[in-house]
């Protein structure tokens, strides 16, 4: 453990700093996490030229009715600022694989749809990518353990909803949990 983490394992601010295990088990998911993305992004450039960012932007509009949501829905989903997923939505459009759309219950509103183009994209980079989540974290766990991972983070985004006042994740999270997210 480092001096830092020794010198205020209790403080008078009420932090109750990790102790070792913590540590580790957070150190483990923030290293292996970080390399997994790199990884998945890595395969699905060199294979396809698209990044895992944007291909899970092509997932989550295949899974929604009609291969089309809102962007304020898809940003709650993807985890984005709408600032962040607008620039990326703008290169996907530039691409071909993307459409936006006034919102024609909101005028306000934005719906982005996918092109047959980008469920091309899609339908030819989610067999490397599923080889890939396979490969560097499904098939090294046992089904226990996926078990209990899966728990886990549906623990942490329940909880992120509560601190976020927002209930959009899980029901997002339903459509990726329906396979969707593996096949176009």
């Amino acid at each position: 453990m480092g001096a830092f983490y020794a010198a205020y394992m209790t403080d008078d601010l009420g932090v109750r700093w990790l102790n070792a295990a913590e540590q580790h088990a957070w150190r483990a998911y923030i290293v292996a996490s970080l390399r997994l993305r790199q990884r998945l992004h890595r395969e699905l450039t060199e294979g396809h030229g698209v990044s895992l960012a944007d291909y899970e932007v092509l997932v989550a509009l295949d899974a929604a009715p009609d291969r089309r949501t809102r962007m304020s829905e898809l940003a709650g989903l993807l985890g984005s600022t709408k600032s962040r997923l607008s620039h990326q939505i703008g290169k996907l459009e530039t691409a071909g694989l993307v459409e936006r759309r006034p919102d024609p219950d909101d005028k306000r509103g934005v719906i982005t749809a996918l092109t047959d183009a980008g469920y091309q994209v899609l339908a030819a980079a989610a067999p490397t990518h599923v080889r890939g989540a396979r490969e560097h974290l499904i098939d090294l766990l046992t089904p226990e353990e996926q078990t209990t991972v899966s728990t886990a983070f549906m623990r942490v985004l329940e909880h992120l909803d509560d601190v976020e006042g927002r209930r959009d994740t899980l029901t997002g999270m339903e459509a990726w949990q329906s396979g969707r997210m593996q096949t176009p």
